[in-house]
């Protein structure tokens, strides 16, 4: 399956049954479903997927039911994140045989230190597959700055990064890439609450969380800020902004999976560390999330 980078790539959530098992027939129906409403792939074992919670082999079997479910419709990427270097190459080169059609290329979980050691580190999950790799920036979460010098030394020695997933908040870099790299990679917002304002500076994908539970709401959304429709793309994200401001907080999994409950599109279950959110951060939650289904826009 040819990658391409473009467009609402889900990151999505791992179906799990409530004693904490994943559910492989629900999560090939969601995979379906993300599909069906006009999104271009799927991205399975993200920080959303709750990645650090599963196995090795669990991560592969997801690879394998997000393969299955979609065929030759869509390419699925997997996110590989890992606390060791070895690790991290192992499962690329496993979830390339289980048919993953691209990488989504983190820094190790509990490590960041210089950008020689991460440089090193992503290179050798570059050169693990022929796959076409894209690095994930996310110095808020995971503490590695990957600059703009640092991503175009890394395009320029790795034929194979293809794009970038840009989660530092700031709109800002997305120029400074493009104006570094011109068209050399693909640009990804992957920060829920930043989208319009990283297609409007750039940006040609969006690797979004609140599609798990939106997915007509976010194509539109997205195709809207790409064709210049500025009006209902405005129009559109004020609607959808408190909702997609659920992306960027700490408890983003839970909260995301409780806003899947709550639509019948997803089970809340998560795994420890998490829990499933009780009380007031709860109540605030289902408030937003009815204000937005009571307003929600007819037709999209």
């Amino acid at each position: 399956m040819t990658m391409n980078w473009t467009g609402v790539l889900p990151a999505i959530t791992t179906n799990l049954r409530a004693n904490g098992a994943i559910d492989h027939p629900a999560l090939a129906k969601h995979c379906r479903w993300m599909i069906e409403s006009g999104c271009r792939g799927i991205i399975c074992c993200g920080s959303l997927g709750e990645s650090a919670t599963l196995s090795f082999e669990e991560k592969i079997s997801v690879v394998q039911t997000c393969v299955r479910a979609v065929g030759a419709r869509a390419p699925v990427v997997i996110g590989v994140a890992a606390l060791s270097t070895a690790e991290a190459v192992a499962l690329a080169r496993a979830a390339a045989k289980a048919g993953a059609s691209g990488l989504m290329v983190l820094p190790p979980y509990a490590y960041s230190t210089d950008w020689q050691e991460m440089k090193a580190h992503v290179a050798a999950v570059f050169r693990a597959t022929r796959l076409p790799c894209m690095l994930y920036n996310n110095p808020i979460a995971y503490k590695t700055d990957f600059l703009p010098a640092h991503i175009a030394e890394l395009a320029a020695e790795h034929p194979n990064l293809a794009a970038v997933k840009e989660s530092t908040g700031d709109t800002r870099r997305l120029t400074a890439l493009r104006a570094i790299l011109g068209r050399r990679l693909a640009l990804l917002v992957g920060m829920d609450d930043a989208i319009v304002e990283g297609i409007r500076n750039g940006a040609e994908g969006w690797v979004a969380g609140l599609v798990n539970a939106f997915p007509v709401e976010s194509v539109a959304l997205f195709d809207a800020a790409v064709a210049g429709e500025n009006a209902r793309a405005d129009a559109l994200y004020r609607w959808f902004l408190p909702l997609l401001r659920l992306d960027t907080v700490p408890k983003f999994v839970q909260l995301i999976k409780l806003v899947q409950a709550e639509t019948r599109t997803g089970a809340a279950t998560v795994r420890a560390p998490r829990l499933e959110v009780t009380g007031a951060e709860r109540a605030a939650a289902l408030k937003v999330l009815r204000t937005a289904l009571r307003t929600r826009p007819k037709p999209v």
